[in-house]
């Protein structure tokens, strides 16, 4: 069986992943998948670390995972940042929702947010789909955003009072809701699932046909899985309480380059990327 390692990321995002293991649909595809660090060893990221050295990055980098998804903006990122190589082999099956929260009221609508600091996890997909949505409403010059680690702890700052708005994606805007807090803004978006360049194309289809599959599960039961989604919220959230609203899971798509181009022109007009890496233009699989 061909071994394949997978490098966290929320659980929200990895779902399919996990439900493809726990049902035995990637040991029937003749792949041994498996996690290569546990959600607790993720948790020990701080805002401080550079990119490259968080878990799920380092992880690739060094080869002790052949694949973790991220999002769409970030996956260019890393591989631009990057000297493994590998490429963005298909868009991820979730489609999940980022949402600025607050328990502020004078903040009801991205034209509120002007110059309000929004925090975010640096360059993720918190961070790009909070510029996506408040720059039309406010202009640019007037989006604010700061540094605030992992998603628990951006949701544990806005609920102590630290922070006035967070962004932050499932099971955190459930949680927000069910205490009592707001959405400004939300947007929906796909992630890149960044994969390793010594996995042959028939590993990757083998692979992607056993998420696929595990969709289909997650989409005729949501709630015999969503505890996995839930545990995120360390018990302040019930798998019956996470709203269906704020993500979804289709069968992953094949990244078009003409999509990764649109991506990577929006990311260097923002000065996200400086365009000068030579696989660039290479990335997409």
């Amino acid at each position: 069986m061909k071994t394949v390692r997978i490098a966290p990321n929320n659980p929200v995002f990895d779902l399919p992943v996990i439900v493809a293991i726990e049902e035995g649909l990637f040991a029937r595809a003749g792949l041994d998948v498996s996690f290569s660090a546990s959600y607790a060893d993720r948790e020990k990221d701080s805002a401080e670390k550079p990119i490259l050295t968080r878990l799920k990055e380092m992880q690739f980098e060094t080869g002790s995972a052949d694949s973790y998804n991220v999002c769409e903006w970030a996956s260019i990122d890393r591989l631009e940042r990057g000297t493994r190589g590998g490429a963005i082999a298909a868009l991820r099956a979730a489609v999940a929702a980022q949402a600025i929260l607050t328990f502020d009221d004078t903040l009801q609508s991205p034209r509120d947010m002007a110059d309000v600091p929004v925090v975010v996890q640096e360059l993720t997909g918190s961070h790009y789909t909070t510029i996506q949505m408040l720059e039309s409403a406010i202009g640019a010059a007037h989006v604010t955003i700061e540094n605030g680690g992992l998603p628990q702890m951006r949701y544990a700052g806005l609920k102590s009072g630290a922070y006035r708005a967070v962004t932050v994606m499932e099971p955190f805007i459930s949680l927000g809701l069910k205490e009592g807090a707001h959405i400004v803004a939300a947007s929906f978006y796909r992630g890149g699932e960044v994969v390793a360049p010594d996995l042959s194309p028939e590993e990757r289809k083998a692979y992607y046909d056993a998420e696929n599959a595990a969709v289909d599960l997650i989409n005729a039961n949501f709630y015999k899985y969503a505890h996995h989604v839930a545990a995120h919220a360390k018990g302040a959230l019930k798998p019956s309480e996470l709203l269906r609203a704020f993500v979804r899971y289709k069968h992953v798509d094949y990244y078009d380059p003409a999509l990764f181009t649109r991506a990577y022109d929006w990311m260097k007009a923002r000065g996200l990327s400086d365009g000068t890496s030579e696989h660039a233009a290479l990335v997409v699989g």
